[in-house]
């Protein structure tokens, strides 16, 4: 365990564990942010990245109360690829996750993932809703993505092409937000630079064939489905209709933002902690009405 420094200008110390956990005979790192006394708060990356993407937001996350647990999603980041590598189902990323929750010793917590986090997200609450507080899924609706898996499958042969590190860059910049400054477009594209291209590949396919639609009505928990205006990557209006299907769901729609808000959003931790509390709240008046 060891106290990290937020910085040499802010004297506020956070503290933080690493652990490896071995799941199915490989190994697992996950970031342990906070005290242990906290509400436990998972925390779940984007395709081909890795749980650096909250490295700004899982600090300050915990300074409101929560223990923020970031797994790196098996074969990402300094976890390693499970048995059946590459995955590309992600209830498989879903089960991984109740592992880590399970091996960590924690019952009941709540949720925040983006991308392929957010249909993980989705995922996790139509299996295991009873233990979570409230989730937060970001940038992905319950149905399935829309990309060509016919052709993502097609890259895999020829994966390591030179124009692919540029195609993920400028891809990567297309969907950041209109109120996100240069400097930080650039370093949120340039971080994704460093995915595994076959990996990132094998997510993209997990998203194009997820689809959990026809568990909406059974998902028991608060669940909150947050889009950016500027993601060109999804459609708001579909995703909508999810949080409809949700007898707890809840819409929002924020301006200026694109695909990544946890890297976009300066204030993006005070963004969950008041959408968690709102909708843990909301859903405690309404089973003390029904009572």
């Amino acid at each position: 365990m060891t106290d990290l420094d937020k910085g040499a200008s802010d004297s506020v110390r956070h503290t933080f564990r690493a652990h490896q956990l071995l799941i199915d005979g490989r190994s697992a790192f996950v970031e342990d942010w906070g005290d242990l006394s906290s509400t436990p708060l998972l925390a779940l990356h984007t395709a081909g990245q890795s749980g650096v993407q909250y490295r700004d937001v899982a600090p300050r996350l915990a300074e409101v109360g929560y223990r923020v647990i970031v797994p790196d999603l098996p074969g990402h980041g300094r976890s390693e690829p499970c048995a059946g590598d590459p995955v590309t189902d992600l209830g498989d990323y879903a089960q991984f996750a109740l592992s880590v929750i399970d091996l960590l010793g924690i019952e009941k917590f709540s949720v925040v993932g983006c991308s392929i986090g957010g249909k993980i997200t989705i995922d996790l609450v139509t299996r295991a809703g009873s233990r979570i507080y409230a989730a937060v899924a970001m940038a992905a609706g319950a149905g399935s993505g829309r990309v060509s898996v016919r052709s993502l499958k097609r890259e895999l042969v020829d994966i390591a092409a030179p124009s692919r590190t540029e195609r993920t860059y400028w891809g990567t910049d297309a969907v950041v937000g209109k109120s996100v400054s240069a400097d930080r477009r650039n370093m949120i594209a340039r971080m994704h630079c460093r995915e595994d291209p076959i990996v990132s590949n094998s997510d993209l396919i997990g998203w194009g064939n997820h689809d959990v639609r026809g568990l909406l009505s059974d998902i028991s928990c608060p669940v909150r489905l947050v889009v950016g205006s500027d993601d060109l990557w999804i459609d708001s209006d579909e995703v909508r209709r999810d949080a409809s299907s949700i007898p707890r769901g809840h819409f929002e729609l924020i301006d200026g933002i694109g695909h990544y808000p946890m890297e976009e959003m300066p204030d993006f931790a005070d963004f969950v902690d008041t959408w968690l509390r709102s909708d843990q709240s909301a859903g405690a008046d309404k089973e003390a009405q029904i009572a």
